[in-house]
């Protein structure tokens, strides 16, 4: 007997129909954990509109979605100074006009920062 995974409980189960259990047990479990990876990542990014913001949130700890410029130059100084680099470009966002929280230059989507480790 062990563990689920995600809840930590014990199950016995018969042998007659066990195939057909564990299948349906490894769906449920595959998508509780991704239901809370889901919901610890909305309960930690932060959308920032500052540089300060961003030093501010890094201290806490979690994503960061903010504007950036699209340049090379502005990440690496970014990265120089905080150490947060970009982890991603969200398939899923919302187009808006705003401007980069580094250089000041226009920026129409945000991206998400976050600290490697």
């Amino acid at each position: 007997m062990k563990l689920r995974r995600d809840t930590l409980t014990k199950t016995v189960v018969n042998l007659d129909g066990v195939e057909d259990y564990i299948e349906n047990l490894l769906e449920e479990i595959q998508q509780s954990i991704c239901n809370k990876a889901v919901e610890f990542r909305k309960k930690n990014t932060f959308k920032v509109d500052s540089y300060e913001e961003i030093k501010e949130v890094l201290k806490k700890g979690g994503f960061i979605l903010a504007h950036w410029d699209g340049n090379s130059e502005t990440e690496e100084k970014i990265k120089a100074e905080t150490k947060a680099t970009i982890r991603c470009m969200p398939l899923e966002y919302e187009e808006e006009e705003g401007v980069c929280i580094y250089s000041g230059q226009p920026s129409k989507r945000r991206v998400i920062f976050a600290l490697a480790y």
